[in-house]
């Protein structure tokens, strides 16, 4: 009996990064830096990658500076030096304006879509939907896969692409599983076949250096609002 020989992918998030500010207003979302615990979660990263020896053909970033200066601290640990790709298309749910959001409608705008099986049509922070998310991360991972030129893939997106890609994983079809944690800095790894639906989850949400991650409890989209929450007054 012969088996087909699957290919790697690493799913990390990026590093931590500060949304508001001590006030709770919101920074630009597609400016921030990591922070310096971000910058920690992605060296304790990548120093797991140097430590199993680990080697990536490829490493695609979505493009906004936190994936970027993400995957750069995870070669500099490797030794590698390798050109990052930019794919927008792997950009996280893109939000609206928090300002048209009415106070009793603000925890589901933040949750809502991070909640149980999430349908299509839920916005999220008054913005995209799921199923646009979808629409756009689906084809991305399809095109990826039908390359055949790499072995190991690093990709460093995302907390809501990232589960669009789990969710893609676990049940081969176009489902949004929203209470699928990614901590900051967290690897998952995937191993794929040549057929389309033929994924191994290998590894979820594994963060290093806080491995068992029993200093938090509540989700980054909570912390988030109760940030928010303070700048309205509320």
């Amino acid at each position: 009996m012969t088996f087909s020989k699957r290919r790697r992918i690493y799913l990390m998030r990026h590093g931590s990064v500060t949304y508001f500010d001590g006030d709770g207003k919101p920074f630009l979302p597609e400016m921030v830096p990591l922070n310096p615990l971000g910058q920690a979660q992605a060296k304790a990263a990548g120093a797991t990658f140097a430590a199993e020896k680990i080697l990536f053909d490829r490493v695609i970033v979505s493009g906004l500076p936190r994936t970027v200066e993400t995957a750069t601290l995870v070669l500099e640990q490797t030794g590698q030096k390798i050109d990052l790709e930019h794919w927008p298309d792997l950009e996280e749910l893109r939000g609206g304006k928090l300002s048209a959001i009415a106070d009793e409608h603000l925890r589901d705008a933040f949750i809502g879509a991070f909640e149980g099986v999430v349908a299509d049509d839920k916005q999220f922070l008054g913005g995209e939907t799921v199923g646009q998310l979808m629409d756009r991360v689906l084809p991305a991972i399809a095109r990826l896969r039908a390359d055949p030129t790499w072995d190991t893939v690093l990709l460093v997106l995302h907390g809501g692409v990232n589960r669009a890609i789990l969710s893609h994983a676990l049940t081969a079809g176009r489902v949004f599983l929203g209470n699928m944690a990614q901590t900051a800095g967290c690897i998952n790894a995937l191993d794929v076949g040549e057929d389309d639906a033929d994924w191994v989850l290998r590894i979820v949400n594994y963060a290093p250096p806080s491995t068992l991650q029993a200093e938090n409890r509540s989700t980054t989209m909570e912390a988030l609002l109760e940030q928010y929450r303070k700048f309205r007054g509320m």
